[in-house]
């Protein structure tokens, strides 16, 4: 079985992140390591982090950038680089996972395979007090119209259809080998501020010739209501994930190794 990493992304949400953190101590199997990728936050969050550290019985990092805007891509590599584990499952730190997050992932991986999972959107409502609960008041909160996709509650473990498109990349809850990752230099680090950085990742992982898996039925996470983040940088963004597309080049220059950079 895969060493696991899992790689938190976080900005400046204290509250979200410790919830979250805290469903990683109620998995059924836990990750080899999780690593806190901090974009710039500051140092209420580095204190959720090592109380959580002294309490949990797995390995925990925290990596940290100074801010400078929207710069996941980044953070993610830094924490890439620190990761030991050979299978990575990425998430964000406003997406408490379901208790089997870790398990059903693990099942699905496969060589050759990159990994989409599917979250439900938390109302903004109930997303301050929301923690994953028994099925039955999930169901109705979503009854209530105050947790989206309730079809994602049912549960069918390892199975998974293929998607040969972009559409849904959400690197909120995606999965890959680490491998796979480092031949094609990670995460693109031109993408500054809000958008696409997942979907570049993803189309130069299909032009590397990796194939993706999408689980309707498994590997969850509830994603908690958040102001959206700025979209100014939306456009330049999708211009680069375009290039990415018609260029069909798997290999960015400006990832983990800096090609480009003295």
């Amino acid at each position: 079985m895969s060493r696991t990493a899992l790689i938190v992304t976080t900005y400046n949400a204290p509250d979200y992140l410790c919830r979250v953190l805290d469903g990683y101590l109620f998995q059924d199997r836990f990750p080899d390591e999780l690593i806190v990728a901090d974009d710039g936050s500051g140092a209420e969050t580095a204190e959720v982090v090592e109380r959580f550290a002294l309490r949990s019985p797995f390995p925990v990092r925290h990596v940290w950038h100074d801010d400078r805007g929207f710069r996941a891509a980044a953070i993610r590599n830094e924490a890439v680089k620190v990761a030991t584990a050979d299978y990575l499952i990425f998430t964000d730190g406003d997406c408490i996972p379901h208790p089997r997050f870790v398990s059903d992932h693990l099942r699905l991986a496969s060589p050759g395979w990159f990994v989409q999972g599917k979250r439900m959107l938390v109302g903004r409502g109930i997303s301050p007090r929301f923690t994953v609960c028994g099925f039955a008041e999930l169901v109705a909160f979503c009854l209530k119209g105050e947790l989206s996709g309730c079809h994602h509650l049912l549960r069918f473990p390892g199975f998974a259809r293929e998607h040969k498109g972009l559409r849904g990349i959400k690197t909120c809850n995606f999965a890959l080998s680490r491998a796979d990752l480092l031949a094609v230099n990670g995460f693109n680090e031109e993408f500054t501020g809000w958008g696409r950085e997942d979907a570049e990742l993803a189309a130069r992982l299909f032009a590397y010739g990796l194939r993706r898996k999408d689980p309707p039925f498994s590997a969850l996470v509830f994603h908690l209501w958040h102001e959206e983040n700025s979209r100014a940088a939306l456009a330049k963004n999708d211009q680069m994930l375009a290039e990415a597309i018609r260029s069909s080049a798997w290999y960015c220059p400006n990832g983990i190794v800096k090609e480009n950079r003295p």
